[in-house]
């Protein structure tokens, strides 16, 4: 199973796990739509910055893949 797989799935289940808990919660509806939004900006947020991450690391793979096939080629 690839990392980028797993990542999701767990961000899927943290978010899952948060909108029950706050779907639960003896709050009045604007609040529990406030956290809701909240929560959903803060897993929005996290989600981009391990994407940029996944996105780095393949960009650094392929640098190091062009770097090795000039030096082939000289």
């Amino acid at each position: 199973m690839s990392t980028g797989k797993v990542i999701l799935g767990v961000l899927a289940g943290v978010a899952t796990g948060a909108l029950i808990a706050v779907l639960f919660a003896p709050d009045k509806g604007t609040e529990t739509r406030k956290k809701i939004s909240k929560k959903g900006k803060e897993l929005s947020d996290e989600l981009k910055e391990k994407i940029d991450d996944v996105i780095d690391h393949i960009t650094k793979k392929c640098e190091c893949k062009d770097n090795v096939v000039e030096e082939v080629k000289e």
